[in-house]
């Protein structure tokens, strides 16, 4: 389970950090196509394709190029179909990249359909900066442009006797230059946006889960971890205690020293109950100047003296409005969940608690009657 507690008060913000490259994969916008999904795809398309082209070059008497291209295909379709089986995404995704980097190595320096093939290097950039993290794309297609220089110069010529003329040799390692940068480009864009969205998702959710004023978690999310905690009780039978406690006298604060005076007091007493609770606790805001605190595991007993403790951190402390010293006082209703009693219960149980603490004169603590 997850708790929520915050030990800074407002001081507690939805992380900006820059996602790294493995981190950002994990996250996938709507729209956009799974690596695993656009490899298999990739590998349907490719597969008949290099037996179309094997069968081309066996019908041009070329007995060595065919075995290739099939023994190709035939390892890209059960990498596919391994994945289908095993779902290892990360062996998937490696397994591609070095196939179709040996394939297209192989065209190029083979000269496979009158040297024509090596026009599928200008494949390579977009699917691997895509299917890959930044800086693998960047080796890769760095490395990949380095050969085919290497194979336009002397050495190439004198190890694989190569076909292409001086003129195309010029044109592919400028235009191949320009692909790899213009993909770079475009990829450094798509994760730049692809960040943004995550971020303001992140944004988001914290916005929907927190309060605005004072950092902690707003009514919603209090709910929705004393729901969680709840359904832990039903299963294991360890109990948890609420405390529900209200600022004394608010009303009269706001009325007396203005709203924001007011604001300086919730905000005041939501950093010290973050001071003095636990990370297993959860601290919510309930509404006004009311706070809900969730106390997992946690006797009666126990609950009532984490509420005295509260209490008095809370009555040590002020703010000055106007060159004026206003002490903050809370008081507290202390229930522990009881029985087959429901959340509901619970929590009108609490209630009641904080109603006498109010009615015998405020700042102090009492606990709830005995569940029916």
């Amino acid at each position: 389970m997850t708790f929520v507690n915050y030990n800074k008060g407002q001081d507690m913000k939805p992380s900006t950090t820059r996602t790294p490259d493995s981190e950002l994969s994990q996250f996938r916008v709507k729209g956009e196509i799974p690596v695993p999904a656009l490899i298999n795809g990739l590998t349907a398309a490719a597969v008949p394709l290099l037996l179309f082209f094997s069968w081309r070059s066996m019908q041009q008497g070329d007995s060595v190029t065919a075995p290739f291209l099939i023994g190709f295909a035939v390892l890209l379709a059960i990498n596919s179909l391994s994945f289908l089986f095993v779902g290892h995404k990360t062996f998937h995704r490696r397994v591609f990249i070095t196939l179709i980097t040996a394939l297209f190595t192989y065209l190029a320096t083979q000269a496979v359909e009158d040297g024509s093939a090596i026009i599928w290097l200008f494949a390579y950039p977009p699917i691997i900066f895509y299917i890959s993290e930044a800086r693998v794309g960047i080796y890769a297609c760095l490395g990949g442009w380095l050969a085919v220089l290497v194979l336009f110069s002397p050495i190439g010529d004198a190890l694989f006797a190569s076909p292409y003329n001086a003129t195309f040799r010029l044109v592919m390692i400028i235009v191949l230059a320009f692909v790899m940068v213009t993909c770079y480009i475009l990829d450094q864009s798509r994760r730049r946006s692809k960040l943004g969205l995550i971020k303001l998702a992140k944004e988001f959710e914290y916005a929907a889960k927190h309060d605005a004023l004072t950092g902690l978690a707003n009514r919603r999310e209090g709910l929705e971890q004393l729901d969680n905690e709840y359904q832990r009780y039903l299963r294991s039978g360890r109990g948890f205690s609420v405390l529900l406690m209200d600022i004394d006298l608010f009303k009269s604060v706001n009325d007396t020293y203005g709203h924001q005076a007011g604001d300086e007091m919730i905000v005041l007493v939501a950093r010290t109950l973050a001071s003095q609770c636990r990370k297993v606790d959860t601290i919510a805001r309930w509404g006004g100047e009311e706070f809900l605190i969730l106390l997992p595991e946690t006797s009666l007993a126990d609950a009532y003296a984490s509420a005295e403790r509260i209490r008095q951190a809370v009555s040590s402390q002020t703010i000055t409005v106007d060159g004026k010293v206003i002490r903050a006082t809370i008081s507290i209703g202390v229930a522990t969940i009881q029985g087959s009693e429901s959340i509901d219960r619970l929590l009108q149980r609490s209630d009641e608690a904080l109603y006498q603490a109010k009615s015998e004169g405020r700042n102090r603590t009492c606990q709830a009657s005995v569940a029916a």
